[in-house]
C-alpha cells in the first residue's frame, strides 16, 4: 500500500467511503460499510487497490503547460 493513497483516504471526513476502506484497510477487515451500502472484498489487497484507484480519480496528474512557436514569413518578392 502505498504510504500517500492511504494518508490521503484517512484524512477524508468519517463517512465518506474511502476513508471507510483506509479504516477497513488498518484495521484488517474485508467489509466496508458506507452510505448505508456494505460491500465485502476478498482481500486488503482488493481493498488497496480501490483505494489507489480512488486516490487516482480524485487526484489527476498536473498536466504541464504546452508552449508552442509559430513564426510565419512572407516573401517580399
Amino acid at each position: 500500500m502505498n504510504p500517500t493513497v492511504l494518508a490521503w483516504a484517512i484524512a477524508q471526513p468519517t463517512g465518506n467511503r474511502w476513508r471507510g476502506l483506509a479504516d477497513a484497510y488498518t484495521g484488517g477487515a474485508t467489509r466496508v460499510t458506507f452510505e448505508g451500502r456494505t460491500v465485502e472484498y476478498r482481500s486488503l489487497a482488493e481493498i488497496g487497490q480501490a483505494l489507489a484507484a480512488g486516490y487516482a480519480a480524485e487526484n489527476p496528474v498536473q498536466r504541464r503547460p504546452c508552449i508552442a512557436l509559430a513564426r510565419f514569413t512572407r516573401d517580399a518578392g
